[in-house]
């Protein structure tokens, strides 16, 4: 799997991306947004509306006082929402459409993305800059299924197969270890595709057949492996339910 950018004409690169927000609940904004590909990265803050809850700014570092954002009681140079995204979907059209990976972005990452992308009226702009979503932390469970692990936690992966420990809930560190992690894993192209997604795939509720709901690139791919993953339907949704 290529990681760096450069031509690979049977996969699409793959850039790693982690945010970091003002809390876990439905209505969570932007903070922090990073995102990783080989040697290139992107690191941007922005001064979010809504208060940090207490246990987001304890485990991040980040505080706002007087609409500025502080690192640790350090000021960090912040954009506007709009101008954080507009430099996201920059960074992602410098590799082509590429693959957007992140751990455990399916049930938390995508939604405040979401959001964000269709307050600022980049949605349809976004979509268009990149061929999918890829969870890692699904993969990481089928990938390493036999191995024992206690946890999927990246930080606990990052820990027990490279001897790695990094500044967790630092969305540029979470990258950048992510990137390792997923170089390590090296999974199988069958596997990236199942757990492949579309970002409208996060809140759809029609129960349309996956096949229906990828993006058109991913469609025939889906469809080619179908019949294989049915077979092993049961232990796939054992994996998601983890």
């Amino acid at each position: 799997m290529q990681t760096s950018g450069e031509n690979d004409f049977s996969q699409p690169p793959v850039v790693f991306f982690d945010l970091e927000t003002t809390g876990l609940g439905p209505a969570c904004e932007l903070v922090q947004l990073a995102a990783m590909s080989g040697g290139h990265s992107l690191n941007l803050y922005t001064v979010p509306r809504c208060r940090m809850e207490p246990g987001a700014a304890r485990v991040t570092g980040l505080r706002v006082r007087r609409q500025k954002l502080y690192l640790r009681r350090r000021p960090v140079p912040t954009r506007t929402l709009r101008e954080v995204l507009l430099s996201f979907v920059a960074f992602l059209r410098s590799f082509g459409r590429p693959l957007l990976a992140g751990h455990n972005i399916r049930r938390f990452d995508c939604r405040p993305l979401a959001r964000a992308l269709d307050e600022t009226g980049l949605r349809a702009e976004f979509e268009a800059s990149v061929a999918g979503f890829l969870d890692t932390l699904p993969l990481a469970r089928e990938v390493l299924k036999e191995c024992g692990m206690s946890s999927f936690k990246q930080e606990y992966l990052v820990k027990e197969l490279m001897g790695v420990v990094y500044k967790v809930h630092d969305a540029l560190e979470d990258v950048r270890s992510l990137q390792m992690l997923f170089n390590v894993l090296q999974p199988k192209p069958d596997v990236v595709a199942r757990y492949t997604f579309s970002l409208s795939d996060v809140q759809d509720t029609t129960g349309a057949p996956k096949a229906e709901r990828l993006l058109p690139g991913q469609r025939l791919l889906w469809q080619h492996l179908e019949q294989q993953v049915k077979e092993t339907d049961g232990e796939a949704e054992g994996h998601h339910s983890m």
